[in-house]
């Protein structure tokens, strides 16, 4: 059975207000997309890599790829119209290469910080459950709001999850729950783990991280930027 990681970096990442796709954006001379490709790469559970790629930079991708030993990746494949339909394009391709039975984790390419044993843990729970959505408890107070201004209520933080990538599933299951929304008319859905709600399934949990952050605004990128200090300043004490 084969782990395989598809990788989502078709958004062109408006909000980070930058002339390049916030995926290639380069941090200490690496693009935040070769992080992210290295640490499925270093993981010894991970067989191949695709990437959903925005148009354009597919040979970008592949000269990067080359540079910096991303031996894995074995498929880039086109964008589509929104997030569901990158991840789509993306899973039917491996179908072409792969078997129903075989682990998909789909990832976030502007989550550069996934550790090792978030991965694992993807793995091991989409294996044992089905599928896997890497989450992390909702620390903060929720407040409900009609209008975005102003609330009079509140939501139990306990009673909910803050989702990360990776979302873990077997191929097949993966590739009938996108034909079944197709059918639907579910074409704008904006996760994995939210479109199997929509569509009547269950969901289970994975490891995730304060750390797994999703580089969306500039101050993210600060985030990123200090966390690479950290970790080396780790790795030199040791």
């Amino acid at each position: 059975m084969a782990n395989v990681a598809l990788i989502i970096a078709g958004g062109s990442g408006a909000r980070m207000h930058q002339s390049i796709p916030k995926q290639f954006l380069s941090v200490n001379e690496r693009p935040v997309i070769i992080y992210t490709l290295e640490a499925f790469q270093k993981h010894a559970d991970i067989d191949a890599i695709a990437v959903v790629c925005i148009s354009g930079w597919e040979q970008v991708l592949w000269a990067y790829a080359r540079q910096f030993n991303i031996t894995k990746l074995k498929y880039v494949i086109p964008g589509g119209e929104n997030g569901q339909g990158s991840i789509r394009n993306g899973v039917f391709e491996l179908e072409k290469h792969f078997g129903e039975e075989d682990i998909v984790l789909i990832h976030d390419s502007i989550r550069p910080m996934v550790s090792a044993d978030i991965i694992s843990d993807c793995i091991v729970k989409t294996k044992q459950y089905g599928c896997a959505i890497a989450t992390i408890p909702c620390a903060e107070a929720m407040l409900q709001t009609e209008d975005g201004m102003c609330s009079t209520g509140s939501y139990p933080r306990d009673n909910l999850k803050r989702t990360q990538t990776p979302q873990g599933f077997p191929l097949g299951k993966i590739c009938d729950l996108h034909r079944r929304a197709l059918e639907q008319g579910i074409t704008n859905s904006v996760a994995s783990c939210t479109l199997m709600i929509e569509m009547g399934q269950q969901v289970h949990f994975s490891l995730g991280s304060e750390k797994n952050i999703k580089l969306t605004t500039v101050e993210d990128l600060d985030i990123f930027k200090a966390l690479l200090l950290a970790k080396r300043a780790d790795w030199l004490k040791d």
